[in-house]
């Protein structure tokens, strides 16, 4: 019998079977998927075979098998640096919600996480919350990141889950599809996803004012149908996003940007750091490529990933303010 998983607790797994009934499942035994070192061997999004447990007092399953995965989106494990914690799989595009101040959305988180969408096949989608709250500097921070990943290609959008602004759009946008959501703990994601789909209430929480940093709600991945021909999954808040398993010389094809001027460069092999006749670097200095862009890029490169947190845009516009 096949399922597909629409929630993970670690030890157990709810699945969704093909007669549209929810089950309990665990694993069967050392289940691992050839030539991935994940903490966690099934992820939410998953389709799997799964057999009844005879032996339980309750009707519940054993997952025997995982299908191959279309795609998957993973980060490191947050205590196991070696091996990668699979986020979800099989997902048509995921949503990156971000706030400008509270909390902050860093640009190399941004980053981070536009460059594993790009590596795993996976559409990003930058959504702009709590634009309610934003006074004169916000407004104009918040435009000028849109404008910088508006150049590059992705789709960005602007919403207040509070006040339901921009629902309407994001709702169109998930139709017929699977998404994600992610980003920061406090960026918003449990109240953009009930202003999505009020039925589900799900909890949320106000900012630690003191840190200025969310208070976990979502402990675990979760999959939902919505009312509107869309599923969602909800995924715990990130406060880093390390990457993994990328060489070198691929990290740049993952910058749209970059890739479109690698034929440019002098060398086919170029990293676009220190070598002579880079078309990157050119572009750089003439101001067709964002700085914070770069440096995220640099930050990946050379993998300094004590760098999460700092904010480059404030950099780049203290810059360019002096240069005017």
């Amino acid at each position: 019998m096949t399922g597909t998983v629409y929630k993970s607790t670690g030890s157990w797994y709810t699945i969704k079977t093909e007669s549209g009934k929810f089950l309990d499942c665990r694993i069967k035994g050392k289940l691992r998927i050839s030539g991935i070192r994940s903490t966690n061997p099934v992820a939410v999004g998953d389709v799997v075979d799964y057999e009844l447990d005879k032996g339980a007092d309750e009707i519940r399953g054993v997952i025997t098998n995982i299908r191959d995965r279309e795609n998957y989106i993973v980060r490191k494990s947050v205590n196991l640096s070696k091996q990668i914690h699979i986020i979800a799989s099989n997902v048509d595009q995921v949503f990156l919600i971000v706030t400008i101040n509270n909390p902050p959305t860093t640009t190399s988180f941004i980053d981070r996480f536009l460059v594993t969408a790009e590596a795993y096949d996976i559409k990003a989608v930058l959504v702009f919350n709590k634009i309610d709250t934003f006074d004169e500097a916000m407004l104009d921070e918040q435009l000028y990141m849109q404008h910088v990943y508006s150049q590059i290609g992705y789709d960005c959008l602007r919403v207040s889950a509070k006040e339901g602004k921009g629902i309407d759009k994001l709702k169109e946008m998930m139709r017929g599809k699977t998404s994600m959501f992610s980003g920061h703990s406090g960026v918003g994601k449990s109240t953009l996803v009930n202003a999505v789909e009020p039925t589900l209430d799900l909890k949320t929480k106000e900012i630690s004012m003191q840190h200025q940093q969310g208070q976990h709600t979502t402990t675990f991945a979760e999959m939902f149908d919505l009312s509107f021909d869309a599923s969602i999954i909800d995924t715990p808040g990130i406060r880093g996003f390390g990457i993994i398993d990328m060489q070198k010389e691929e990290i740049g094809d993952y910058f749209p940007e970059f890739f479109a001027l690698k034929q440019d460069c002098k060398f086919n092999n170029c990293l676009h750091k220190d070598e002579p006749n880079c078309a990157v670097k050119d572009a750089l200095e003439k101001d067709e490529i964002a700085w914070s862009r770069y440096r995220s890029y640099i930050q990946i490169l050379e993998g300094e990933d004590e760098h999460f947190r700092t904010n480059d845009f404030e950099d780049e516009r203290a810059i360019n303010g002096q240069e005017q």
